[in-house]
């Protein structure tokens, strides 16, 4: 009930709304022409940005009306479409954030610290997606999203008071101000101002390889070590598991697919579990690390959670600055929690057998990876006793997949 009264008294006035995307041209500059012959290759520009079907800005103004602990979690999608004749890089970058007198500013922090502090240094969190950092060219899609949630049980009733007075306090600050002096403007509580870019994709060593996309699809021989056309004993189905793989990265890091059959057995056998796994492969294997799986899912901002005893689930969020990731980690162990995803998001990491995964949760456990249900799957802690399967991670160099 406190939690209510907090909502109702104080946080009423805690975001007030504005229209995320209000403006209907979108605007980009495009460098560069086709080639430096006389007779010059013209070619068209034309990214989309739409929400709901109708077309928008690349500038997002995020503001909220009402934001208090246990509110209903709140996304925004934004469709990217490149509808030109030329590929092109995504890419976004928080231009302002303000929180009632915080101010995050990129220019002062990157972008990846203010939003490590927007994901995780509030009691509510505001995490931000771009699903695929490029479209090529006719037709291409990706999609960007912000979420803001505020879960109802953190276990710091403080700090949901905390900033519930702050807030309270802000607004009458506001208030008074406006009403000595009718001429100024009253700020809101919060506002997010990022700017969603798209470039010509040029291309060199440090751009995305367009070619080894997160979850693409790979028919891979691991017997002789090279692409392949149909599946067969040796001929299997791997999946790209870099999320950031460059064209100037020789390997790429490739997961096979999980209803296959390897060996199985306790965790204190793995490292033998995993030779055995891979006696008749002709090519270098390694470990799935959490890092792996955990990296992987954390991109989903609308369905990835951390799952606790006794806790309201929370977004997981951005994983990427500092040592941010370890202390996700920690905090999940210690909170004896497990990570929970959607098998429809990510479809080559669900399976109905327990997988291992090479890192241990304390002492009696080890982390796995398994199916919840037909819509979820989680990262959780398996008695090293217990029998699960392995996978090995290929590492294949680029220039096998292109013979």
């Amino acid at each position: 009930m406190k939690k209510k009264h907090l909502k109702l008294n104080i946080m009423s006035l805690f975001f007030v709304a504005v229209s995320l995307l209000s403006i209907t041209l979108a605007w980009f500059a495009y460098s560069g022409i086709a080639n430096t012959a006389t007779e010059v290759d013209v070619k068209a520009w034309y990214i989309e940005f739409s929400k709901n079907n109708e077309t928008v800005s690349n500038e997002v103004v995020l503001s909220l009306n009402d934001i208090y602990p246990g509110m209903e979690e709140v996304t925004e999608k934004i469709d990217i479409k490149n509808l030109g004749d030329t590929d092109a890089k995504l890419d976004y970058s928080i231009e302002s954030a303000r929180i009632l007198d915080d101010e995050l500013k990129s220019s002062d922090n990157s972008t990846e610290q203010v939003l490590d502090e927007l994901s995780h240094d509030y009691p509510f969190h505001i995490n931000i997606s771009l699903n695929k950092k490029f479209v090529n060219a006719h037709d291409d899609t990706s999609q960007f999203e912000v979420s803001v949630s505020w879960p109802l049980d953190s276990l710091d009733n403080s700090k949901d008071s905390e900033w519930g007075s702050k807030a309270y306090q802000f607004q009458e600050s506001e208030e008074k101000k406006h009403q000595s002096d009718p001429n100024y403007q009253p700020r809101t509580s919060l506002k997010i101002v990022i700017s969603i870019k798209a470039e010509q994709y040029v291309l060199d060593n440090e751009a995305l390889d367009t070619d080894y996309y997160l979850g693409k699809l790979v028919l891979y021989d691991v017997e002789k070590n090279t692409t392949c056309d149909s599946l067969s004993s040796t001929c299997i189905k791997t999946y790209v598991i870099d999320d950031d793989n460059k064209v100037g990265d020789v390997n790429v890091s490739l997961l096979p697919d999980l209803f296959q059959s390897y060996s199985m057995g306790p965790y204190n056998n793995y490292e033998m579990l995993l030779d055995s796994s891979t006696e008749n492969f002709n090519v270098t294997t390694r470990a799935l690390t959490v890092e792996d799986v955990v990296n992987i899912i954390s991109s989903d901002i609308e369905s990835s959670y951390l799952v606790r005893d006794g806790i309201s689930d929370v977004i997981i969020g951005n994983l990427d600055y500092n040592d941010r990731f370890d202390k996700a980690l920690n905090l999940m162990i210690s909170g004896n929690g497990y990570y929970k995803f959607s098998n429809q998001r990510f479809p080559y990491l669900s399976t109905s057998k327990c997988y291992w995964i090479n890192r241990e949760y304390n002492t009696d456990k080890a982390f796995a990876l398994v199916k919840i249900d037909d819509n979820n799957s989680k990262v959780y802690g398996e008695l090293k006793t217990s029998e699960c399967s392995v996978v090995p991670v290929l590492e294949v160099a680029k220039s096998k997949l292109e013979e």
